[in-house]
């Protein structure tokens, strides 16, 4: 049980180093193409129309589930991976190859919807979304975007729980929206489905027994009050065997309560992400010069600190995650980024005020 667990964590840190390194390897190179989305990236307004386009996404998104227009969502988020993949292939491969790269992801995700296509898919669309973000907000708007979405999301998750039905709806998708973090190498996700559904229609059907099983309940109601004392007498008097088997499966059952996968957001890689990428891209060089990490120019002392505390973060959201409940990640995550941050920012001899955009 241990080793699952550690092998799910372990993977879990590894997707997440991705998105990362792949972020602050496209930083100089997305810039030199010019793919900076905004005029003015030190602008504060940039972070409040992106959490704006985020609060109406989530609510068509939710509307979509809730009018069985899944198919909406599933075009949206492939027609997504496949645009974002277009900007990390299009600086690797040529023109032609990066369409047809693009292309390739995208029908795979459609063909052949498995844990590992859809992790390949969201490091790629997280570490070319983190990238593109990451040289479009300046440090004080990346900071306000993690503090904000923070916030959103305990309040989401805590609060309101629209999160909750969100990622519901979007993990029954098979879409790169979430990382799949499986604990054994046999883990299916097409499998995990067709047996999701398959219980669903079990329950429907023991469900129709029970309302058919009803009117007889009801005609032999003095019966089977009659009979409670006997079924109580039996069970005491196998209570010792009831303990001695309860025993002898201890052992298997914890191993049952491991799952064989857990998700994460594909935003809880991203939006830290986006502060990493903008503390390597805006810090002036003079301050935080390249650690000199061969294939990763623009990575930086305080680039590295945010890296740190969004492990931390992250480790400390699937510790809690696996007792069992859904919590939200950002506070975790966005919050150990913005701390390390800081600290790589301050020992690298960064004035506060310039460190926090201002």
């Amino acid at each position: 049980m241990r080793k699952r667990v550690a092998a799910g964590v372990g993977f879990a840190a590894l997707l997440f180093l991705l998105v990362q390194l792949g972020a602050l390897a496209l930083v100089p190179t997305f810039y030199e193409q010019g793919y900076q989305t905004v005029e003015d990236p030190s602008d504060p307004t940039n972070s409040l129309v992106y959490i704006g386009a985020i609060l109406v996404a989530t609510a068509l998104m939710l509307a979509a589930f809730k009018f069985d227009l899944d198919w909406i969502v599933r075009g949206f988020v492939v027609l997504a991976a496949a645009s974002v993949a277009w900007y990390v292939f299009s600086v690797l491969l040529p023109p032609l190859a990066a369409v047809g790269a693009s292309v390739a992801l995208a029908a795979l995700l459609v063909v052949h919807p498995e844990w590992y296509v859809i992790d390949a898919a969201g490091v790629v669309m997280g570490a070319g979304a983190a990238g593109l973000f990451g040289i479009s907000f300046g440090l004080l708007p990346a900071l306000l975007l993690l503090s904000v979405l923070a916030v959103y999301d305990a309040i989401s998750v805590y609060g309101t729980e629209h999160m909750l039905d969100l990622a519901e709806g979007v993990m029954d998708l098979n879409l790169p929206v979430v990382l799949v973090v499986p604990t054994t190498l046999s883990y299916s996700l097409a499998d995990a489905r067709s047996e999701a559904i398959e219980g669903e229609a079990d329950s429907d059907d023991s469900e129709d027994a029970i309302d058919d099983g009803e009117a007889a309940t009801d005609d032999d109601e003095d019966a089977n009050v009659a009979g409670d004392d006997g079924a109580r007498s039996d069970l005491e008097e196998d209570g010792n065997a009831t303990v001695a088997d309860d025993a002898e499966t201890a052992a298997s059952d914890e191993e049952d309560d491991v799952r064989d996968a857990f998700f994460i957001g594909l935003g809880d890689a991203v939006i830290p992400t986006v502060l990493i990428a903008s503390a390597a891209f805006f810090l002036p060089s003079s301050l935080t010069p390249s650690l000199g990490v061969p294939g990763l120019p623009a990575l930086t002392l305080p680039a590295l600190t945010a890296m740190i505390g969004t492990f931390a973060g992250l480790f400390a959201l699937l510790w809690m995650v696996l007792k069992g409940r859904a919590h939200a990640g950002l506070p975790l995550l966005n919050g150990g980024a913005i701390l390390g941050y800081l600290l790589g920012a301050l020992a690298s001899g960064v004035p506060l005020l310039t460190a926090l955009g201002l």
